[in-house]
Parts: C-alpha cells; structure tokens; sequence
C-alpha cells in the first residue's frame, strides 16, 4: 500500500465496517469496467448464430449484468445501495480471443462510487455467458475482469494503463 494511503474499510481496531458517507457531497460518478469470456470458436459461432439452446446468450447475459449492478450492495457486504442514474452493458464478439468482450458503464450521483457495480455488472454477465453456453463448452475461461476508468469524487479520475 502506498504511504499515507488508509484502507476506509477497517476503523481504528482494523475490523471491517462500511465506511460513512454522509458528510461527501454528491457528485458525478461514472465507472467503466471490462472482461472476457474465451471459448471455442464453434461455440462464438452458436452463439452469434443465436442457436443456444437456452435462447438469447448477449440478451440475456447483458439484462443480468444490468440487473445485478443494481444488487451489487446485496452481494458485497460493505457497498452502500446506490440510486443508480444508468447502467450499460455491452457485448461484442472478439474473434481474436476467441469470445465476447463485456463492458459495463454506471453512473451515479452521490457521495460514493460505482466501480464495484460496474464490476458486479460485468462479472454477472460473463458468468451468464457461461451458465448459457457451459453445456457446448465446459473449457471457457472469464478473463481479465477489470476497472477501466472512473470519475468523480474526491479521489480523482482513474484510467487503467
């Protein structure tokens, strides 16, 4: 940990609390978070094809990550539940991995950040990819899930090298 950088999460005992807010000013916060599921390229191919046999894999898995930025509080025992101003999950296909790159962006206005819902977002849709397609493909991997950028609040901007 770099000096003088405190860990806001454990008070003065160092036993894990959800930090206080309520004296930050509301501010825009955005947070941008990707990730990648790699599968066979027959696999891609079923589901750009849209011949899952559980239906619609990007639909699907992109309304899962929406849905699940939104719980992001009721899953990680120290977020703070957020009225969250917007959320967009994209998914496009890499044929290059092969597979899909998922982004997600959340926006909010508030004393706290999104990135962990951001986060939650893209590791909720990769596993539906997954749950949707495991049956073809038990050897796919979820990769590189990671914050790109985040704005707003007292820390600054933050964009991933």
């Amino acid at each position: 940990m770099a000096q003088g950088q405190v860990l806001t999460h454990l008070d003065a005992s160092g036993q894990a609390n959800m930090v206080d807010v309520s004296a930050k000013a509301a501010t825009e916060r955005v947070a941008v978070a990707e990730g990648c599921v790699v599968m066979m390229p027959a696999t891609l191919a079923l589901v750009l094809a849209g011949e899952a046999k559980k239906g619609d894999v990007l639909g699907t898995a992109r309304l899962a990550g929406i849905m699940a930025a939104k719980r992001t509080h009721e899953l990680i025992p120290l977020c703070h539940p957020l009225l969250i101003s917007r959320v967009a999950v994209d998914i496009v296909a890499d044929d290059a991995l092969p597979g899909v790159r998922v982004t997600a962006s959340v926006k909010v206005t508030g004393p706290t950040g999104v990135e962990m819902e951001a986060l939650t977002a893209v590791s909720v849709a990769c596993l539906t990819v997954y749950d949707m397609v495991k049956a073809v493909d038990r050897g796919m991997r979820i990769e590189g899930i990671r914050l790109l950028e985040k704005s707003g609040g007292v820390s600054g901007d933050f964009r991933a090298g």
